[in-house]
């Protein structure tokens, strides 16, 4: 039995020389490729309301999406040699005046946005196929100078783009969107509201429950008519508390609502508008300079300086800095929370708190009239003005309550008139949107009443107000009068859907 002839010198030298030129075919259109997809592999797009770029890049597979200055979100959707590359440049002014003025619009935004997306990365890829094989065909034509080698080193390229492609669908994980990597300050997004699919699935449910609960506002209000002022129109101010709005539109819609149906004299804001002080955040605050009436607010922990400055800025707005201001003729001073944690899982110091409420006291007690209110963020800030005022506005806690300090101080603590915002998204039990109408004596300053307003959270459409009216001090000689000047007493009106 014969063995195998083996190649000759010439056979071998032969085959190396096709080696070499295929092995130059394809570095050539690999560079060319690369650099064609580095020029050219990218679409300006339309996403929902944003104008985006999108591109692929050579980066090794997944999706990149950059939010600046928020941070990003890296998902490792598929393996391949390019990665697509999602960046957010700008809110275009003429599509988002669109989306909030037109429920239609708002309605389908996420089904628009997906449809962009899909549009978006359609586009990319063509362009990204085309600038890979044209990038290989010049850097041939440029290197090889031959037809022939610019057609064969084109076949290469096609095989590398539909290589890269296959790869990509094979190794499709669709289950890893739900599971991004965060990174900057978006790497707070997972604990502030959860996963993305528990976020979806609670976002289309608190959607769905504001028609409802809008359309029971008007209920609301057909029973509040009822209710006449305390004392009469002329002998009243009526002044608005919320806090903790947390950037929820539905929040700064109720404001308004509640504002302009209760006709009140002005809004006192105990801070924490935004979540993280952000420069993205702070376009929204605008919506305060369009309110007719004075707008009082301090800052709280979730609030930066450049939030403050930017409320400041209003034409209606006041922002208190250990400082006075006078509305409707009501005397009002406000101390901001010390601290800046827009991090939810950060801690406070008391002692700071504390603090800043001594200072403010002290601004109470030089005024030449004891001022009838007093704004802090945080319910610690009000123990050291136990005396120096009869009324303590606070927040914070997103849970309403009155209680009476040991000198006769009232401190009302608002709940969350943004239902704590995304916050409101997080958690089995939902936050309810709340705030209260203030009635005072506009000769004393005294509080006479208060109506607490209420709407249901997630899943929910009740709408509820409680009328509580609050009793004279008690007499001097020991008799107790309607609530001893301790506790409020009154009749609810609680109209729900």
């Amino acid at each position: 039995m014969s063995e195998p002839s083996r190649p000759g010198p010439a056979r071998r030298s032969r085959l190396l020389r096709t080696a070499r030129r295929w092995t130059v075919r394809l570095v050539v259109a690999l560079a060319g490729a690369l650099l064609g997809v580095l020029l050219l592999g990218r679409v300006e797009a339309p996403i929902g309301p944003f104008d985006a770029t999108v591109a692929l890049r050579p980066a090794g597979g997944g999706a990149h999406l950059d939010i600046p200055p928020l941070g990003a979100l890296e998902v490792d959707a598929y393996d391949g040699p390019l990665q697509l590359d999602l960046q957010l440049r700008r809110v275009d002014e003429v599509r988002a005046e669109a989306l909030a003025t037109n429920p239609v619009l708002l309605d389908g935004v996420v089904d628009q946005v997906s449809e962009d997306l899909r549009d978006a990365v359609v586009k990319v890829s063509w362009m990204t196929a085309l600038a890979a094989v044209a990038g290989a065909a010049g850097a041939s034509l440029l290197l090889l100078r031959r037809p022939r080698e610019v057609f064969l080193t084109l076949g290469v390229a096609t095989g590398l783009v539909a290589g890269t492609a296959g790869l990509a669908a094979a190794t499709w994980r669709p289950q890893a969107l739900s599971q991004p990597t965060y990174t900057g300050l978006l790497v707070n997004a997972p604990s502030l509201i959860g996963s993305a699919q528990e976020i979806v699935a609670r976002f289309d449910a608190y959607r769905a429950s504001l028609e409802d609960l809008v359309a029971n506002v008007g209920t609301l209000y057909s029973a509040l008519s009822a209710l006449p002022a305390p004392g009469g129109t002329d002998d009243t101010v009526a002044l608005l508390h919320v806090s903790d709005l947390h950037l929820n539109p539905a929040g700064f819609d109720l404001v308004r609502q509640v504002a302009t149906q209760f006709d009140v004299d002005g809004i006192l804001d105990t801070g924490d508008i935004t979540d993280w002080g952000s420069e993205p955040e702070n376009s929204l605050i605008t919506a305060v300079g369009t309110l007719d009436v004075p707008y009082v607010f301090i800052r709280g922990n979730h609030d930066s300086a450049v939030t403050g400055g930017l409320v400041a800025a209003q034409p209606n707005a006041t922002v208190l800095d250990d400082s006075e201001v006078t509305v409707a003729g009501i005397s009002v001073v406000g101390t901001p929370d010390p601290r800046f944690t827009p991090d939810k899982d950060a801690t406070g110091d008391p002692g700071s708190l504390e603090q800043s409420g001594e200072e403010l006291a002290e601004i109470a007690d030089g005024l030449p009239e004891p001022p009838a209110i007093a704004m802090v963020h945080d319910p610690r800030q009000a123990p050291p003005l136990d005396g120096a005022v009869p009324l303590v506005l606070a927040g914070h806690t997103h849970e309403r309550e009155v209680t009476e300090l040991e000198e006769g101080t009232r401190l009302m603590a608002q709940g969350s008139t943004g239902g704590a915002g995304l916050r409101g998204l997080q958690g089995e039990f939902p936050e309810p949107l709340t705030c209260t109408v203030l009635y005072l004596d506009r000769a004393t300053g005294a509080l006479t009443a208060y109506d607490d307003v209420t709407l249901g959270g997630l899943g929910e459409t009740e709408v509820t107000i409680e009328r509580t009216v609050v009793g004279p001090p008690a007499p001097d000689n020991g008799e107790t009068g309607t609530d001893g000047g301790t506790e409020p007493t009154g009749t609810p009106a609680s109209p729900t859907g």
